[in-house]
């Protein structure tokens, strides 16, 4: 007799549980993006919420905590509760970040669920042309060397990937351009644009538009071939620059202590907007490839890209300013 009452509760748990995965979601889905709007994060996340909702039948709703190079946004999400209703979307630069803070409040393996990787734009070398006056890499290059220290290039922030993309530039080019962080891709955008800046080293996610409408000029990818949707523009190496290739990617987690049905139930659901006729049109203007990766996959490369970066921020010699 003693047995049975601890039986019952584990059968009505479970009957719970199953219930509540079959019903979710009964209320809004928040996709926490640790960046300012306007950035490459929101380029993806944006219309993954909208193809979300259309299959869902409920709201996901993007929720923009920027700053420190996303890292506030992320310990923002890490400690949201895991009840099936907060989502993360993050980027390579929480990747990078585990080498330059040492002090984080979150910690990406232990305190998240990987679900999938969502999208994968290259970096891009984009110019302001009326503070560059170049139409090529080549034209940059000779630029940079015959005015030493006279450009800059913003980025999302200390530490980030369009951070480091542009400190490699430096390295294997051997120029100098002032770097400038500012709280999120859109923000530097918005200067370049606007003519505060004279370049960046963007995600191609959050440049794209811009490049199309004519607003910025994009001189070279740094990627293996050239990307969806922009087949005028170059690779690095065959602009000039051979080696140069810094991947970029953006992807979905889950709260540490979600559901694992629900965690599934949202990786099918990404796994079926990422191949929306929407999503694939969506990412192509971005210049994204579509991923296809499962969450196993997804784990051993973060892993990996941890490791990877580690390895770049040491050898950069890369310091928070």
């Amino acid at each position: 007799m003693k047995l049975g009452i601890p039986l019952l509760v584990v059968a009505g748990l479970c009957l719970s549980v199953s219930a509540f995965a079959q019903t979710w979601p009964t209320r809004p889905v928040t996709l926490i993006v640790p960046f300012p709007p306007g950035g490459g994060t929101d380029a993806f996340a944006r219309p993954l919420a909208a193809q979300l909702t259309k299959q869902l039948g409920k709201s996901v709703i993007i929720d923009n905590r920027g700053g420190a190079g996303g890292t506030l946004g992320a310990g923002v999400a890490a400690k949201s509760a895991p009840d099936g209703y907060t989502f993360f979307i993050g980027a390579a630069h929480h990747a990078i970040a585990p080498a330059l803070y040492p002090k984080l409040t979150y910690d990406l393996q232990k305190d998240f669920i990987p679900i999938t990787v969502i999208a994968t734009p290259p970096q891009v070398i984009v110019v302001n042309t009326q503070r560059v006056p170049v139409q090529d890499l080549k034209g940059l290059l000779d630029y940079v060397r015959k005015n030493p220290g006279k450009l800059n290039f913003g980025s999302a922030g200390n530490g980030t990937s369009h951070h480091l993309a542009g400190e490699l530039f430096k390295i294997q080019t051997k120029t100098f351009i002032t770097h400038i962080p500012y709280r999120g891709a859109g923000p530097a955008l918005q200067d370049l644009i606007g003519g505060q800046l004279d370049m960046m080293f963007d995600g191609l996610g959050s440049s794209a538009s811009h490049v199309k409408s004519g607003r910025i000029k994009a001189l070279a990818v740094a990627s293996a071939k050239r990307a969806p949707g922009f087949p005028d523009v170059p690779t690095a190496a065959e602009a000039g620059v051979p080696g140069y290739e810094v991947s970029t990617w953006y992807g979905l987690w889950a709260i540490k202590g979600t559901p694992p049905e629900v965690v599934e139930r949202m990786t099918d659901e990404v796994k079926k907007a990422l191949a929306s006729p929407e999503i694939h049109q969506n990412w192509t203007n971005a210049g994204s490839d579509i991923p296809n990766m499962s969450q196993a996959e997804f784990t051993t490369m973060i892993a990996s890209e941890i490791a990877r970066w580690g390895q770049v921020v040491k050898s950069s010699g890369v310091k928070l300013e």
